[in-house]
């Protein structure tokens, strides 16, 4: 990658493996290693903060989407791609470095310690385009191989990648109720509606859980409910995930913060899907703005050995 680039995404606190993966800490792996609470994933689905590593397999996106945290502006060079193995080993690798920081300080649980050097959950989100890296399947392969379950989030735009991946659980981003909102919005490389709408149809015959995620921006995507319910009825999800756009990192170059909807917008957003869609709300987290919908109102939490 460009020094400019590694430069930049160095002092955001990212740590690189091999020619093209990378993997960061996140808030909430730094606070539940304090006992200071865990990621809204947590609540919904049982997965431990300080045991998850958060990575991905390649910096590219075909989407610059406009609400996106990352410094999408700057352009990834190609690259000969790294093996699963070489990847898993470096991740793990990684996040070791990362954590064997908090063993000096104070207020570091230490029993929470022990248990994130034994990483449990990979979440494949970090930046980028997951799907776009060739050996997808392979690398979840990997993971599940170490007893780890995974987490893979996913714009879309390759349905032929999705229909060939087994992730414990699988998130398709859905931030658009048409084409037009979603070219303004997702501000793609192509117009991949089209194929965006052919993943969506896919999920239902997929044999894994699955979620649909659609992330408001106040002013852009935050309307027509009704429009998202007929679109999510395509894939049947088993979860889906309303939440705000959260004005974090470059995303602040792009978007005001009002463009940051509040709790209660989010719920009120989540209420007007359920109605539309015949979903049903099943938790919800205000600190990080987003609601939890299934078709019964519940959910299934994942066990620490749920890898498949």
């Amino acid at each position: 990658m460009s020094s400019t680039l590694y430069a930049l995404l160095k002092k955001q606190g990212y740590h690189f493996v091999g020619q093209h993966s990378a993997v960061k800490a996140c808030l909430w792996l730094n606070k539940s290693l304090r006992n200071e609470g865990v990621c809204y994933k947590s609540k919904f689905y049982g997965i431990s903060s300080h045991r998850c590593i958060q990575m991905t397999p390649t910096l590219r996106c075909d989407h610059r989407c406009i609400f996106c945290w990352r410094p999408i502006e700057m352009i990834v060079p190609k690259h000969e791609w790294d093996s699963p193995e070489t990847i898993v080993d470096g991740c793990i690798t990684a996040q070791m470095r990362l954590v064997s920081g908090y063993a000096g300080a104070p207020t570091t649980d230490l029993s929470r310690l022990e248990e994130a050097k034994h990483p449990k959950h990979a979440a494949i989100s970090l930046a980028g385009e997951p799907t776009l890296y060739p050996f997808l399947a392979e690398l979840i392969d990997e993971f599940h191989g170490r007893n780890m379950s995974t987490f893979l989030v996913t714009n879309g735009t390759h349905p032929e990648t999705l229909a060939n991946v087994k992730p414990t659980q699988l998130y398709v981003s859905l931030n658009a109720p048409d084409r037009e909102t979603y070219t303004r919005v997702c501000n793609p490389i192509r117009d991949e509606w089209a194929k965006i709408n052919d993943s969506l149809e896919l999920l239902s015959a997929l044999k894994t859980r699955t979620v649909i995620r659609i992330t408001l921006v106040e002013g852009l995507n935050l309307k027509e409910p009704e429009k998202y319910a007929r679109l999510v009825a395509k894939a049947e999800p088993d979860y889906v995930e309303v939440k705000a756009y959260m004005h974090l990192g470059f995303s602040r170059q792009r978007l005001p913060r009002s463009a940051m909807p509040s709790h209660s917008k989010v719920l009120d957003f989540a209420r007007q899907f359920a109605d539309a869609s015949g979903y049903q709300i099943a938790d919800d987290v205000e600190i990080s703005r987003v609601v939890l919908l299934s078709e019964d109102g519940k959910v299934e939490k994942i066990s620490l050995t749920s890898a498949e």
